[in-house]
Parts: structure tokens; sequence; C-alpha cells
């Protein structure tokens, strides 16, 4: 149970830092953070849960991380479903304290996004399905290979919560105008449900595209970095 609450906890902490900056802070006046504030924000959410929860539950905060990390060899398949849920219910909780939190300015209105993930009409740069399908298979492809191969033993151990952090930071430069970038099913989930309509309408998306992109990451792992390969 302490492994599941800090999957909670860490979630929690993920979706409020990564998606609060998005809701309440990328376009403040005046001092707004934009999207390169946001991007960083997701890095350091990632960075400073990995710091403090590693050593417990190894810090996954996503479900796709955790389908890539048992596809890789490195974790339980008896732990994957318990993982799963308490970080989409991590995300929903942290969802819904955004949710009082930016509803208590005026003029808030959910249907803007709440900093959904979307497609089509819905992505921030006008980006096709396939142009998001895409983006979101290549990047958590490639998130899962850094995980994999900074966690591995023989990598020096201490630095692998930076080189994550910056890992999910690049990633949000480069795919929040397709997207508004999701790589992370409960990330998705955790502010979509609030919005309903057309972000739960797309959230397959945003399951579908992660898990496939973290099977492609483990496979690519074992292919050219594994001790078996």
């Amino acid at each position: 149970m302490k492994q599941y609450s800090a999957e909670f906890l860490g979630t929690f902490w993920l979706v409020l830092g990564g998606c609060g900056s998005a809701v309440l802070a990328a376009a403040f006046p005046q001092v707004g953070i934009g999207l390169h504030g946001v991007a960083l924000a997701f890095g350091l959410t990632v960075l400073t849960m990995a710091f403090a929860i590693g050593h417990i539950s190894g810090c996954h905060l996503n479900p796709a991380v955790s389908v890539g990390l048992w596809a890789g060899g490195r974790f339980p398949a008896s732990k994957l479903a318990p993982y799963i849920v308490a970080q989409v219910l991590g995300g929903i909780v942290a969802g819904g304290v955004l949710y009082v939190i930016a509803s208590g300015a005026p003029g808030f209105d959910v249907s803007k996004g709440f900093a959904s993930n979307g497609y089509g009409a819905h992505s921030p740069g006008g980006y096709s399905l396939l142009a998001g399908l895409v983006s979101e298979v290549v990047m958590t492809m490639f998130f899962l290979v850094i995980i994999l191969v900074v966690t591995d033993k023989r990598t020096p151990a201490g630095f692998a919560p930076i080189a994550i952090g910056f890992a999910l930071t690049l990633i949000h430069l480069i795919s929040i105008p397709v997207t508004n970038t999701s790589v992370n099913p409960a990330r998705s989930t955790g502010v979509a449900v609030y919005v309903g309509g057309w972000a739960v309408a797309q959230l397959w998306l945003f399951w579908f595209a992660p898990i496939v992109g973290a099977l492609l990451g483990a496979v690519t792992y074992r292919a050219i970095a594994s001790e078996d390969s």
C-alpha cells in the first residue's frame, strides 16, 4: 500500500504542477510563463517526485511508464493494475483540486480546455488526428527508452531523476503545439473528466498512443541496451 499511495501522491503532484501551471500561470497577465514554463513545470514535477518517492514506488506516475517497465522486464505484472488505478485516481483528485482553485477566478470557463489534450479543432496548433497519434507514440517511445536506460543498473546511480525530468521537459517543448502533450494517460484523464464532451471523446487517443509508444520503447531498449540484447 505504501507503493500505491506513493504513486497516487506522485501523480497528484504531476497533474497539479503540470496542468496547474498551464491553467493558472501560462497566460497570466504580464507575468505568464508560457509554453516554456509549462514544459519546465512538467519536468520539475517528475524530477522532484523521482527524488522524493523513487525509493518507495519507482516513481512511475504514468500508466504508460508502468506498462513500458513491465514490458522491459523491470516491473512485475501483479502490480500493474494497482499502480495504474492509483495513478489515475491521483490524477483525477488533482484535477478536482485544480478545478476548485481555477474556478475561484472571475471568467473561468472549463470548456476552454482546462489543459486537456486534443487533436483537430482541439489541438493547440490545429494538428490532425494522425499528427497527434504519431507525436504521442514517438514521444512516449523515447521517454521509455530514456527511463529504461538511465535506470539500468549499469548506469551511474543518482542522476536518473535529472535525465528523466529534462526528457519530459523536452518532450513538452516539442509537442505542446500538437496535442498539448500527454505521453501519460493519467495526466490526460485527470483533467478531461472535468471538461467532459470533446475531451472525454478524444481521451482514447491519449491512452492508446502512449501505451503503444511505451511498448515500442521497451522493445527498443531490449534491442539496443538490455544486458540480454
